[in-house]
């Protein structure tokens, strides 16, 4: 997620005034139709959007005013507060069942610095922590998501870290690898941390013997010796429908000839055939540096790469379309970003260009988050009370 280094609060707008965080008495509670929580690093607000049907947003969070105002556009007013982290007060936070924290990645992305979960960015997780220290109430259901390097960087020690703070603070954790490739056709490989309090039995049902499809080798290798480890259980989803060419907006403008000309020139010469034994075909691709110089780099498998922003050390997604045999080239579409990402076309994006691509580059994909809340978090949940 995006996150601005000097911690200061930007400017309040008047449609995200700081809620009332007047706690509901246990009556009130008792009648919410559904259990409450609270999102941290909330962004564009696309984890509200896919828990909705399971969970009620009763704050979200974040310190950027522009995706302050995707979150806004989508979502009922008066949930969302916009400031620092570093400046969120956890006994004035509403009653919650669920602490949700898409802590920023830039720390731990293979394409960052890996500057480790300690460093100025990725180490806003300890703030989370802090924030549910301070909480009048132990929230049974946490969860931590963020991108690969979490259990794969520095030999595994930034996720055990985590782990044994997590423990230390009475839950019992397991981590899962979900791929957003399984439901949109867009390569995501996430890590969510799941984390339920040691007071509370999670179901047999919810839980294996040992790893499972939704557990990598980096998962498996990272838990050996664990105390406190948990493998959660998920039903693998059915396989996606739709490929690239299915979310692409055939009518969007493309690059001018002379622009889609040189990008053409890019592309490697075995690439340049595949795309000859095509009719109509959507290609992905990045433009790199190597050895013989720029390239423009493709993928054939109908799978867009993953959503990246210039923030987080990539370059932007090219398409290469190619349509009654004409090639053309031009960036990703806004809408086409958030169709990756599961969002649906009703999904509010204001602002400008990089807004949108930034709002969803650094989103969680909605169909996981839905996945994960409709199997696990839920049923973890209706165990507990």
């Amino acid at each position: 997620m995006e996150y601005s280094s000097n911690c200061v609060k930007e400017p309040q707008c008047e449609a995200y005034a700081a809620p009332s965080y007047a706690s509901p008495s246990n009556q009130q509670h008792k009648r919410k139709r559904k259990p409450a929580f609270l999102e941290f690093f909330a962004g564009s607000g696309l984890v509200s959007h896919a828990l909705a049907p399971y969970f009620d947003t009763a704050w979200a969070n974040d310190i950027s005013a522009k995706k302050a105002k995707v979150y806004a556009a989508n979502h009922a007013p008066g949930k969302f507060e916009l400031r620092s982290i570093t400046e969120v007060y956890g006994g004035l936070l509403p009653h919650a069942d669920l602490s949700w924290a898409s802590f920023p990645c830039q720390d731990l992305s293979l394409a960052g610095l890996n500057g480790g979960i300690h460093a100025e960015r990725s180490g806003l997780v300890w703030e989370w922590l802090r924030i549910l220290d301070e909480s009048k109430q132990t929230i049974p259901l946490l969860v931590a998501e963020n991108v690969v390097g979490l259990v794969s960087a520095n030999g595994g020690d930034y996720y055990r870290t985590l782990h044994a703070s997590l423990r230390e603070r009475g839950y019992r954790v397991g981590a899962l690898m979900l791929d957003a490739v399984r439901w949109v056709p867009q390569s995501r490989p996430r890590i969510f941390v799941v984390a339920l309090h040691k007071n509370l039995a999670a179901p047999p049902e919810l839980m294996a013997e040992g790893p499972t499809w939704a557990h990598s080798q980096a998962i498996v290798k990272v838990a050996e010796g664990l105390e406190d480890w948990v493998w959660w259980k998920l039903p693998e989803p059915a396989h996606r429908k739709q490929d690239l060419a299915d979310i692409i907006e055939w009518d969007a403008p493309c690059d001018s000839p002379e622009v889609a000309a040189r990008n053409i020139a890019l592309i490697p010469e075995n690439h340049r055939r595949l795309l000859d034994s095509f009719e109509t075909f959507a290609a992905p691709g990045y433009k790199r540096t190597r050895a013989r110089g720029q390239t423009l780099e493709l993928r054939f498998d109908g799978v867009a790469g993953c959503l990246r922003t210039p923030k987080g050390g990539s370059s932007r997604q090219f398409l290469v379309l190619k349509r009654d045999g004409r090639l053309s080239t031009r960036l990703l579409t806004v809408r086409e970003t958030a169709r990756l990402m599961g969002a649906p076309d009703t999904f509010q994006l204001p602002g400008s260009y990089n807004d949108g691509y930034m709002a969803m580059g650094d989103a969680v994909a909605a169909p996981v988050a839905a996945h994960l809340a409709k199997h696990l978090l839920a049923p973890l949940y209706k165990a507990t009370v």
